[in-house]
């Protein structure tokens, strides 16, 4: 075939790929839209959680937040559906998990068990128990998840949950592993085993078959091990399962070094290596670089296995995996020694120790004893508070009486200074319709400056996408419109409308950026945003600056992150957009370099139309912006906190 030829192929495989990722992108988002014409109800907050499982593999191979879960959440608490924000909470918080981000994870799982309780759901209780205890042993706290996963195997007993039972096993095994003990950790085990073959799930079996060799290895029994390990691969592979397969080989990679086997233990490090890399598992990329520089230090090659125990550091550094940060010095401060350099041992040592300290009083058996015993006390302990409640009740019912008396009383006394205020008032009014019909000309200003920045990125997505993602980028564009364009005919909006604009306006900028940033809506669960009023268009230009101004310019490997919080805070309404981008200092810089001397017109409106609403109401209505900083003064983001009086609110 010619040059010609192999090129005009290439093109067709090519043409065929982005073909093939553009229908994807659009059937999803046209079930996305599909699904949001349904009557807004407990069945559709189901179906959204549904339907977000089953497109989830595309939202994460394109590093996005699923919306469909992300609808459900604010369906169910708009709804007061609190079994859906348990479900939806337990969704995004385990796919934060599975894209190492276990602190975000860690924080999800527990508003899922807050909203679980909320809805007095044991199944839902127990759920979120046993996932809040996996991200607390991914984040090495090991005292709170054994307090969670004891929590949920009391409760799954309780009502013969056995897919819990197990999973709760299990991670009580997994920590008693973690503590060294093995005889404690092979008894869990066993127990989750039976269960797993007996429910026929394969993965369960896989993973405490791959758990029992870690123990049998812990107590010396190589050769078990081994066996072991080597039936949880099969199981694996018959999955078709990559990080189970690399937990695997790295496993077998350990058991072979410990035998002196060393080719064999070559061979399966590197086995694991590859496919960690393939998943992006940075747990399991740190332990195969760690593992393969002991294989080469104990081959007596020192210089090349600090350079693979480096990586490990550098990994585990930046992820805050401290287990992995101790045994990775410790194994540098051996391979120093062995090499006759004592100082840098002498180094490597104290970092290893200093790690050791900070997770010591979590690998005490005392405390996690302490903590069963706990458990079986707080069962003989309910019928007490049983009877505590009982006497509550009966004092709540005494201070009603009194609070009624106190509230006549204060009835009367209000009235009086009514009539003064009334006369007050009556003066003031006058003064307030003309700063009203000010704040009126300069919401009207918005209208035009949001549309002339959205049409000019509609152009620049245009321009740099095919046709099929551009119609469906107008289509969310033309949604946007109608709500922004009714939405401004009016002084205030529920706050559920100006949401519901504030998230299409991410979605579309998320598309355009490629996904280079998530954002996250925490609402304060005191709030009703069906009751709640707020000035239309209020927070939008300062979300724009913080994406174009703060996240595009990243640099880094790690994602951005848009935060969005609003709280009812005493007599305010405190609404925060906190982002982890280059900062103010750095995009200034940006934007001197490129000689923009553009000056948002939409942060002076906003700004305006703020100090006006302090003016009518005579109360705080302030705008603050913070730098973000670490510890050594590196830039981290900028935080932009903007207060609004309660009158607003009704």
């Amino acid at each position: 075939m010619s040059i010609k030829g192999v090129c005009f192929l290439c093109w067709l495989l090519l043409g065929a790929c982005l073909g093939a990722r553009a229908q994807d992108s659009l059937r999803t988002y046209r079930l996305l839209d599909s699904v949001r014409q349904l009557r807004a109800d407990t069945a559709k907050v189901s179906l959204l959680i549904k339907k977000g499982g089953e497109n989830a593999r595309y939202f994460d191979n394109h590093k996005l937040d699923n919306p469909f879960w992300q609808e459900a959440l604010t369906l169910s608490q708009q709804l007061r559906f609190f079994q859906g924000i348990s479900r939806a909470y337990n969704e995004i918080g385990t796919s934060k998990r599975n894209k190492s981000l276990y602190i975000v994870a860690e924080d999800y799982h527990e508003k899922a068990l807050k909203a679980a309780e909320e809805a007095k759901d044991t199944s839902l209780i127990v759920f979120s128990l046993n996932n809040a205890g996996v991200d607390c042993r991914r984040l090495d706290k090991l005292q709170k998840g054994f307090d969670y996963h004891m929590r949920a195997l009391v409760l799954a007993e309780q009502i013969n949950d056995i897919r819990n039972i197990c999973v709760a096993t299990n991670s009580i095994g997994n920590i008693q592993l973690t503590m060294e003990k093995y005889a404690d950790a092979i008894q869990h085990f066993n127990r989750a085993l039976a269960l797993e073959e007996k429910s026929h799930n394969d993965l369960g079996v896989a993973i405490n078959l791959g758990n029992l060799g870690y123990a049998y290895q812990g107590q010396g029994k190589l050769d078990l091990a081994i066996q072991y390990y080597k039936r949880s691969l099969n199981m694996n592979l018959k999955m078709d399962r990559p990080i189970g397969i690399a937990i695997c080989y790295n496993a077998l990679g350990a058991a072979y070094k410990e035998k002196k086997d060393y080719a064999a233990a070559m061979y399966y490090l590197e086995k694991a290596l590859e496919v960690n890399d393939q998943v992006d598992d940075k747990v399991h990329v740190a332990e195969s670089y760690l593992s393969i520089g002991k294989l080469l230090g104990a081959q007596a090659k020192h210089e090349e296995a600090r350079k693979y125990i480096q990586q490990s550091i550098d990994v585990s550094t930046f992820w805050g995996f401290k287990s992995m940060l101790m045994d990775a010095y410790k194994a540098l401060a051996e391979d120093y020694k062995e090499s006759g350099d004592f100082e840098k041992s002498l180094e490597a040592v104290d970092k290893s120790l200093l790690y050791k300290d900070s997770i010591l009083d979590e690998k005490s058996a005392m405390a996690l004893t302490q903590m069963q015993t706990i458990y079986e006390v707080d069962r003989k302990d309910n019928q007490i508070r049983t009877l505590e409640h009982d006497k509550m009740l009966g004092a709540l019912r005494t201070k009603r009486n009194v609070a009624i008396s106190f509230f006549l009383a204060a009835f009367l006394l209000m009235a009086i200074v009514g009539g003064f205020f009334y006369i007050r008032h009556r003066n003031l009014k006058a003064n307030k319709q003309t700063l009203q019909l000010e704040l009126r000309s300069l919401r009207s200003q918005m209208n035009p400056h949001f549309i002339f920045n959205s049409l000019s990125s509609i152009h620049r997505y245009i321009w740099s996408n095919n046709q099929e993602e551009a119609s469906d980028y107008l289509t969310k564009f033309s949604r946007l419109m109608r709500l922004i364009l009714d939405n401004t005919q009016h002084t205030f909006v529920t706050l559920n409308k100006e949401l519901e604009s504030l998230r299409l306006y991410l979605d579309l900028e998320s598309l355009r950026c490629n996904g280079i940033f998530e954002y996250r809506f925490q609402i304060d669960t005191a709030i009703n945003d069906e009751e709640v009023l707020i000035p239309p268009m209020i927070l939008q230009p300062y979300v724009e600056n913080a994406i174009w101004h703060g996240l595009v310019h990243k640099l880094s490997e790690e994602k951005g992150l848009l935060d969005i919080s609003i709280i009812l805070q005493k007599r305010s309404l405190v609404c925060t957009i906190t982002d982890n981008g280059i900062g103010r200092k750095k995009a200034m810089e940006i934007k001197d370099r490129k000689g923009r001397m553009h000056n948002s017109v939409g942060m002076k409106v906003t700004e305006g139309r703020i100090d006006l609403i302090r003016k009518i109401n005579n109360k705080e209505a302030t705008v603050t912006v913070t730098d973000l900083e670490d510890e050594s003064g590196k830039a981290t983001g900028t935080r932009v906190t903007i207060v609004l009086p309660a009158e607003f609110i009704f």
